[in-house]
């Protein structure tokens, strides 16, 4: 398939998915990569049209897109302060809980929205299969614009034109899908020593184990499901195998060399983890405010109130991670 035949079918499966037939439309999801992000790209041994994958930190109030370069592995593109997400810390379950979504979750050119009302959008595709065995609801889940959430990702209009461009090249360019990790934070050891008593905590060791497999090896993880958990770069031993999210995993074949990797990784967090711990160092986690957005949104909420919020460009805000950010994400400077 040509790139000009990829390029049809993104715009067929686009308007379809905005439900418009006419062709007399909206051209903002066709407005191209900004010269200053394309020259960048050609820094770091990038094109517009290599494949993409994206992290989401809620935590820290921050997306990353990762781009393939031309050593064959994924390197950071770019950084994107969120501007608002809902809900708390913790993977989203049912319908109307307002919580964003944390997991793995893929995205293919059906899934973008040129016609969104928050300017434009993806969906992340969730509930994804894991999620919807253990009889998770809810739909619509997005990356979007604006400066408002009821369970979706939110960056300003400008940030999500960009990213909404970047992730177009890469499918019109022959990416299939791209990979989305949306985890609830950092997977640092600060940060799990200081939730390792939620809930949650078991969960996110395993959303780890997949961000984990990324940090060592640069490329996305293959995500299977079984046991009630995901699993990462796991062949079953028997090819006739069918995974089954709910049912205990089959025996499985994995790469030594990658395992003993990620084990040592994972070895050196925990004696970190246990080292904070015992140090009394650890900042305990703030009471509960509904979603959270990055500081420097933050500053521009104290300072100019909520009707600047959604108009904000890449340019007028920074990516930065002071430590009381840090220490609180929910409050503001």
């Amino acid at each position: 398939m040509g790139p000009a035949v990829r390029v049809v079918l993104f715009l067929t499966a686009t308007l379809a998915l905005a439900g418009c037939g006419s062709m007399d439309m909206d051209v903002r999801h066709l407005e191209p990569i900004p010269p200053k992000l394309v020259a960048e790209m050609g820094s770091k041994g990038m094109s517009p049209r290599d494949p993409i994958l994206i992290r989401i930190y809620k935590q820290e109030s921050e997306l990353e897109i990762w781009k393939l370069d031309r050593s064959g592995k994924y390197a950071l593109l770019k950084t994107y302060p969120m501007c608002r997400w809902s809900g708390k810390l913790g993977p989203k379950s049912r319908e109307g809980d307002r919580q964003a979504p944390e997991g793995f979750y893929t995205v293919s050119a059906r899934q973008m929205n040129p016609r969104s009302e928050f300017y434009l959008s993806f969906n992340l595709g969730y509930p994804n299969p894991l999620e919807k065995a253990l009889g998770y609801s809810g739909s619509a889940l997005m990356v979007h614009g604006a400066c408002s959430s009821s369970g979706c990702y939110a960056v300003t209009d400008d940030g999500v034109a960009e990213i909404y461009a970047v992730a177009r090249e890469a499918l019109t360019g022959g990416q299939t899908n791209f990979q989305v990790q949306a985890l609830p934070f950092r997977m640092t050891p600060e940060n799990l020593a200081r939730y390792r008593n939620n809930s949650n905590y078991a969960f996110w060791q395993n959303l780890k184990l997949g961000a984990d497999i990324f940090d060592v090896t640069r490329m996305p993880p293959k995500v299977g499901y079984c046991g009630r958990r995901y699993i990462f770069n796991a062949t079953p031993v028997d090819r006739a195998a069918t995974l089954d999210p709910i049912a205990p995993c089959p025996p499985f074949e994995k790469d030594p060399a990658l395992e003993a990797l990620v084990a040592a990784d994972r070895t050196a967090d925990d004696s970190a983890v246990m080292a904070l711990v015992a140090s009394g160092a650890v900042t305990p986690p703030g009471d509960y405010v509904d979603g959270g957005m990055h500081v420097s949104f933050r500053r521009v909420l104290a300072s100019m109130g909520p009707e600047r919020l959604g108009r904000q460009t890449s340019g007028d805000v920074e990516v930065s991670r002071p430590a009381a950010a840090l220490a609180d994400p929910y409050a503001i400077d």
